[in-house]
């Protein structure tokens, strides 16, 4: 008899499916125009670019594997990692909706909040830019309003405040383990200049890396664990 896949087997076996998909879909497009208006790049100009930047990309993105996975659950970095913009938004949702839903990271209940939300977030940013195209003349004026020195503070502020309230949350579950990677990644950004907003995508897997390992010394010093865990275990 024929065992029956379970729930997190089928998120594997279709997000293979659908991302394989995704994948040749985003690749061929720019060779669909160059063959439609019979062009094509510099290859010496994009062979060194490739060179330049695709080494730490690769790096970052196998990283990120193993930092958000556990974090978000598999279906949602299937989903994630197709359509994008994993640090600043769909971690941050997923995470939300699991408080929310009072459910753990990692179980079947999980995955599914998790992938819901999501999905959710890609439909409704979609669905944003579709009408931002469509109506781009429309919102023209608006859009400079934006754009202007006076507004400018409002969005520099809108990612610090979605984090820290998503870190009030967090820190105060184990606020014991919080104080090591927030040092860390405080004493960093301060001191070493190089370090700023684009360097963010790299410094998460470092700071997740490190966290593991505090907590692993933590866990085996009996400071932090579960309420069952006993001293010294």
């Amino acid at each position: 008899m024929k065992k029956e896949r379970s729930f997190i087997d089928n998120l594997h076996v279709w997000g293979k499916v659908w991302g394989l998909i995704a994948a040749v879909a985003i690749i061929s497009f720019p060779f669909l125009l160059m063959v439609i208006y019979q062009t094509g790049p510099n290859w010496k100009g994009l062979l060194n670019g490739f060179l330049a930047v695709v080494p730490m990309f690769w790096a970052v993105g196998i990283i990120e594997i193993f930092t958000y996975v556990p974090m978000i659950g598999v279906g949602a970095s299937y989903l994630s990692f197709v359509t994008g913009n994993i640090t600043n938004l769909k971690a941050p949702v997923a995470m939300t909706a699991l408080v929310n839903a009072k459910m753990k990271a990692g179980t079947e209940e999980g995955e599914v909040i998790t992938t819901i939300a999501v999905a959710i977030s890609s439909i409704v940013t979609t669905f944003i830019i579709a009408i931002g195209v469509l109506l781009i003349v429309l919102i023209k004026p608006v859009g400079t309003f934006l754009q202007s020195e006076a507004i400018a503070p409002v969005f520099n502020n809108v990612l610090p405040a979605l984090f820290g309230g998503l870190a009030v949350v967090y820190i105060s579950r184990n606020w014991k383990l919080a104080i090591f990677p927030m040092v860390l990644m405080l004493v960093l950004f301060i001191f070493i200049p190089f370090l700023n907003s684009s360097t963010v995508g790299i410094m998460v897997p470092v700071g997740a890396i490190f966290t593991i390992l505090v907590a692993r010394v933590l866990y085996k010093k009996g400071i932090v664990g579960t309420k069952y865990q006993k001293k010294g275990e």
